[in-house]
């Protein structure tokens, strides 16, 4: 049963969807607000929906030794940067409302300590065309506080026109409002990979040109899911993955009004053209498709984003639901298999005095800097050696040039990604650089909150293809196993085969071992040492020390401060 929730008019403006789509431009570490149809963009250029959060290519300029540029002969391959919708830079606001200001925050485990997925709440809202259901969506986001939040809208699921149907949207004879001018098929199917938490490439569409962008919008990552148009609860698939259901109740002369000045300002309509298309087509659409959808809906917001009581009701069931579904993480991988046999998937540096040598000059608290960074590459080189000696090889046949022929081995696959858990993973690209010729990198960021003591994800850069790579996973140290799994679940979310992941890091304590072992058996482990324990703050014991610290010289003065 709906409730419908009509609270006394407020000063505050209600935006309508006027100000959609508009498209977003390549994302770094300062974005705005990353969503479908978000009004916070201002410099994006106008009339194009854009997917969102967060992932999107990235253009970089090559340098040669000498500091000139260089032109590719051919067009480079694309990564992918992820980031959550707040901004990296903590002195930038991204989203401001009346009483607060949101900063950026990494993403909580959306995952169990088995690996298992935690599904996204998903609300659909509804309404028709120029209600504000935008505007709806951003102030439940800044009501919410909650990162990593999806603004997914219906518009970027229009059809392709052929030709005679472009020539009626040039002469607005085309009716956008009706059901069959979505692809929902593509609609479900990319709302379904994102409630199962994975990476999915959403169309752009132009309203300008009554066209799809050639190029996509990647999107991932999401404690909530917000899909908005006016059809959102059309077919009944896409309405059972709903968690809560949204109709924006406008009044039929507002939403004239909005649509009017957005067609005519953003669109170039004229206003013969906007008002033909309204009278024949809109109205029509609205009463028979739209309207009758109002019975589907969980609650009924009339007057849009100015009715503030419902905007409340919403952010507070919206608050229950993500509190029922979290994880304390990092403390139940701590206290878990503890006496268990080692799993198979590790695969242990063999142990030689060179090995025990270098292990003895790193994990020595009175080694200078600089040795600590020699010794450490040393033994990052051997590790990755070994390593990839552990991948398929097949048999060749060379000839010498003795005109000989020599039966050896090649690897299997070409195709292979390093992939660095930022920071102290990044210290391993040089060596797995120098080891595999051409090798791509991507990274991925993940730092402890300090106050809850779990990890987050943060920001992410991955190659758009990775899902066809075998991946090798690089952390310089691993205690609890919690970064690692959750990097592990990343590259899974792009459809990286498990099997196809191996995660390679200098030390390991064992109950970190165990913890990815059991979340993800087909994942390969490779160190080159295994320490027993850790302690209650979760640093290994004896361990290392903060290998990130100790390697880049950023140390505290404190020596209590210093963990692995």
């Amino acid at each position: 049963m709906s409730v419908n929730l009509n609270a006394p008019p407020s000063s505050a403006s209600s935006d309508s969807d006027a100000s959609e789509p508009k498209e977003c431009e390549t994302l770094d570490l300062n974005p705005g607000v990353h969503s479908s149809d978000s009004g916070y963009d201002a410099e994006m250029p106008p009339d194009c929906c854009p997917a969102s959060p967060a992932t999107v290519p990235t253009k970089t300029a090559r340098s040669n030794s000498f500091g000139s540029q260089l032109r590719s002969p051919k067009p480079r391959r694309q990564r992918t940067t992820s980031v959550n919708q707040n901004t990296i830079n903590s002195n930038e606001a991204i989203i401001r409302s009346n009483n607060r200001t949101i900063y950026t925050a990494g993403r909580p485990p959306w995952y169990n300590c088995a690996g298992q997925q935690v599904e996204p709440f998903v609300i659909g809202i509804c309404g028709g065309s120029a209600s504000g259901k935008t505007t709806v969506a951003q102030r439940i986001i800044e009501s919410l506080d909650v990162p990593w939040v999806t603004l997914l809208s219906m518009d970027c699921f229009y059809k392709i026109l052929n030709g005679k149907q472009h020539d009626q949207a040039n002469r607005n004879e085309y009716n956008f409002d009706h059901p069959d001018a979505f692809d929902l098929e593509l609609m479900k199917d990319v709302l379904q990979r994102l409630k199962e938490g994975r990476k999915v490439e959403v169309p752009v569409y132009n309203f300008v040109s009554h066209s799809r962008e050639a190029h996509t919008k990647t999107m991932y990552g999401a404690n909530v899911i917000i899909f908005e148009g006016i059809l959102t609860f059309h077919s009944k698939e896409i309405l059972k993955m709903l968690d809560m259901k949204i109709f924006v109740d406008t009044d039929a002369d507002i939403r004239l009004a909005r649509r009017l000045k957005r067609d005519i300002m953003q669109r170039g309509r004229d206003l013969e053209g906007v008002l033909k298309q309204y009278s024949t087509m809109v109205k029509p659409a609205y009463s028979c498709y739209i309207a009758p959808t109002m019975a589907h809906a969980d609650i009924i917001v009339p007057r849009g984003s100015s009715n503030i009581v419902a905007i409340q009701l919403i952010v507070q069931h919206v608050h229950t639901q993500l509190q029922l579904r979290g994880f304390k993480l990092r403390e139940a991988l701590a206290h878990s298999y503890i006496g268990q046999p080692m799993p198979d998937s590790l695969k242990l540096l063999p142990t030689t005095p060179q090995i025990k040598g270098l292990h003895t000059f790193i994990r020595n608290a009175n080694t200078a800097r600089d040795e600590f960074i020699f010794y450490s590459k040393r033994l990052i080189r051997l590790v990755l050696e070994y390593a990839l000696s552990l991948l398929p090889f097949r048999d060749v046949e060379v000839e010498t040039p003795q005109n000989m022929p020599y039966k050896g081995k090649r690897m299997a696959s070409q195709k292979i990604c390093g992939v660095s858990i930022l920071r102290a993973g990044e210290t391993m690209e040089q060596a797995v650089s120098d080891v595999c010729k051409h090798i791509r990198i991507g990274k991925i960021l993940i730092q402890t909150n300090q106050l809850t003591g779990e990890p987050e994800l943060y920001y992410l850069r991955l190659p758009k293809d990775i899902k066809d790579y075998r991946v090798v996973l690089m952390d310089a140290t691993v205690a609890t196993g919690a970064a690692a799994i959750m990097a592990i679940r990343v590259l899974l979310d792009h459809d990286v085969p498990e099997e196809n992941i191996m995660l390679v890091s200098l030390l390991m304590a064992e109950i970190g071992v165990h913890s990815i072992a059991y979340a993800f058996p087909k994942v390969q482990i490779v160190t080159s040492a295994l320490d027993p324990e850790i302690n209650e703050k979760f640093y290994v014991i004896p361990g290392i020390g903060n290998f990130g610290d100790r390697y880049f010289g950023t140390e505290p003065t404190d020596p209590s401060l210093l963990y692995e």
